[in-house]
């Protein structure tokens, strides 16, 4: 979208992707700041975060997942059934390695954008990779990013409430809080969305230590009830799974739609990446977080083979009496920091979004002074937070919410493993056999995952599908009307090259100061410049045409951010380039310009903005419901004063009207 403006007005688009911007190399990890015993503690205690942050999601599926897939299991084979224990509990344990182990941490891990990762790194990452604009990528990563959203929503509806439905077994209580649970999840809900707007950076140190005492607990219970029923351990053997397929294929299919909440967060490995590196997430997965969760599976379903009764609440059931209530409390803590892993990489697509011009503007705000990734989204959040209140109290039960669950994971696994196509062949060149061998059995499984959970669409799994088909429509609606809108845009105006020649004949009046004009096209004369000329009959002694570009990286290192053009003496082009993962911020790179010899006193500079009214018109573009769409995406964009962080005392803004 090189040269695209995703907004009504003329400021500079920080959605047009510079294929050819330097490209900054990837920012470094804290591991790698020391030498000896300083790399080995800077890589622990980058563990430790990622086990508090990457798999907090993935961790609390044991409360619920086993349960679920274990119900439907027995319905068709029978209650008590050896088959469907360890079918169920072979499923879980292979779909863990294979979809997790196999394709995120060994395989997609490697597809990063200079060290990030997630659906939209991977889409610019797949862009560059084929060297031009692609349209199925650009809607594979348009359909992950709506997806991630519907993820977003459920995951602390269902983990909180999964966790605080605890109380209903709890002792000394017999049932006296049950009434309360849903009310009680929601107080913690709304407590934890309203503390967003603090930062998290004080807190998040306890994610890591926290975390990591739940899967200690998680693998302390399964290693204990593991002998209730030595037998389990077949489990392991993926024999048991194909028997339960074997059995009745169609039962399995619908177990598997159970069976894949074992496995939901595993997204968030590829999508953290960028904040703790491959190696240290790989480390926690496979040396701790698998087989704590490996031990969990096996002592559940033990215990349901020991005591068939178990099977209504088997997580619960592995609970000694004496440590319950710490338990309970334990479950709670860590739902609610998967909660807001996931309510923190809401934020960061979001970003992300914005940053490639599939959203408008957004009001994003930084909650740290040290953390550049720490941001708040005002909007999102209140979003976020509204949609899981409606889900709490639709739903009631975490039972009834796995229903709902599952549908948008699976359907951003697929979108990630279609993408990583372009990526392997176009930049890694690895030989047909070997894509096919890789991509067609990681394809056809999420395939396989995403129809059992299909299934769910009349029990709730059209929530997430009517999202992310919502999100979809927004951001067609913004991309194509922004395009729209560039190209009228660049028809009525005129080339900055004859606008400089015309202004060569006839000097008009000249102001002292520099006026710098933002603009998304830099080759033709901002809407500003010729309002500012015919109106106000004046040109500044000193006038920078400046552009904002997004790249298709992550980050732009300092040094490679600005590229100056003299034109004339009157006119100099300047361009600030920044990765999707950075907030531009204007009189910061001002005054790295300084350095490199662009010389201007902040106080007396302009800066002038072209402020578009947009119309709809229904004899051309987009149709007329979406035109009007696009405009009120439009008008409730964040002001791009704020955006840009330009002094708002500094700032003119001229405005014209387009139609679209």
């Amino acid at each position: 979208m090189v040269g695209a403006n995703p907004r009504g007005d003329d400021t500079p688009s920080d959605a047009a992707r510079n294929p050819s911007a330097p490209i900054a190399p990837a920012h470094p990890h804290p591991a790698a700041a020391g030498e000896g015993g300083h790399v080995k503690a800077g890589k622990l205690g980058l563990v430790v975060g990622a086990i508090g942050v990457v798999f907090g999601d993935i961790g609390t599926s044991p409360l619920y997942a086993l349960r679920e897939a274990i119900a439907h299991a027995q319905e068709g084979v029978g209650v008590g059934s050896e088959l469907a224990i360890l079918g169920v509990v072979s499923l879980a344990f292979w779909a863990l390695m294979i979809v997790v182990t196999f394709k995120y941490v060994f395989f997609l891990m490697r597809a990063d954008n200079k060290g990030e990762g997630g659906t939209l790194a991977l889409m610019a990452l797949a862009q560059h990779a084929v060297g031009r604009r692609s349209a199925w990528i650009f809607i594979l990563g348009v359909c992950g990013a709506a997806l991630f959203y519907g993820d977003g929503i459920i995951t602390p509806a269902i983990s909180v409430l999964s966790a605080v439905e605890g109380v209903k077994d709890a002792p000394g209580i017999g049932g006296a809080l049950d009434p309360f649970i849903v009310p009680i999840a929601a107080g913690i809900l709304i407590g934890l969305f309203l503390v967003q707007s603090r930062g998290t950076a004080k807190l998040a140190r306890f994610f890591g230590p926290i975390t990591g005492l739940w899967f200690l607990a998680l693998g302390g219970l399964g290693l204990y009830h593991i002998f209730d029923d030595i037998s389990v351990l077949r489990a392991l053997s993926p024999h048991y799974g194909i028997m339960l397929f074997a059995d009745d294929w169609f039962l399995g299919f619908i177990i598997l739609g159970s069976v894949f909440l074992a496995v939901t967060g595993a997204e968030a490995l590829y999508a953290d990446m960028g904040h703790f590196g491959k190696s240290p997430i790989r480390i926690g997965w496979l040396y701790f977080v698998l087989p704590c969760l490996t031990l969990n599976y096996l002592g559940q379903g033990a215990l349901i083979l020991a005591y068939p009764t178990a099977a209504e609440n088997p997580f619960w059931s592995m609970v000694p009496t004496v440590a319950y209530w710490p338990m309970l409390a334990l479950a709670t803590a860590a739902t609610v920091i998967a909660s807001q892993a996931v309510i923190t990489g809401a934020f960061s697509v979001t970003q992300q979004a914005v940053q490639l011009g599939l959203l408008p503007r957004i009001d994003i705000r930084n909650t740290s002074e040290t953390q550049a990734g720490q941001i708040f989204v005002p909007a999102v959040n209140s979003l976020l937070l509204i949609g899981v209140l409606v889900l709490l109290f639709t739903f009631q039960s975490s039972h009834n919410l796995t229903a709902a669950y599952g549908v948008a994971v699976t359907g951003t696994m697929l979108v990630n493993t279609l993408m990583s196509y372009s990526v392997i062949t176009q930049k890694w060149k690895w030989p047909l056999w070997a894509v096919a061998g890789t991509l067609i059995p990681f394809a056809f499984i999420d395939t396989v995952f995403l129809t059992s959970n299909l299934l769910k669409i009349p029990d709730g799994a059209w929530m997430p599908l009517v999202l992310g088909a919502g999100l979809v429509l927004i951001m067609w609606t913004w991309v194509r009307g922004t395009q729209i809108l560039t190209e009228k845009t660049r028809k009525d105006s005129l080339p900055l090259a004859d606008l400089i020649e015309m202004l060569r004949a006839r000097p008009p009046h000249r102001a002292p100061g520099t006026a710098i004009f933002l603009t998304s096209a830099p080759d033709i004369a901002p809407v500003a410049l010729m309002h500012n000329l015919k109106h106000n009959k004046v040109l500044h002694e000193k006038n920078v045409i400046l552009t904002v570009r997004t790249t298709d990286r992550p980050r732009i290192a300092e040094t490679e951010r600005i590229a100056i053009e003299p034109i004339n003496d009157d006119f100099k082009r300047l361009t600030i380039s920044y990765g999707f993962m950075e907030t531009p911020n204007v009189p910061k790179a001002l005054g790295v310009c300084r350095k490199q010899g662009l010389k201007f006193d902040i106080m007396s500079t302009s800066f002038f903005l072209g402020r578009r009214s947009v119309v709809a018109a229904a004899s051309q573009g987009m149709p007329l419901w979406q035109d009007k769409l696009f405009i009120f995406l439009t008008r409730n964009a964040a002001n791009p004063t704020d955006f840009y962080h330009i002094p708002p005392g500094r700032v003119v803004e001229l405005g014209t009207q387009v139609s679209v």
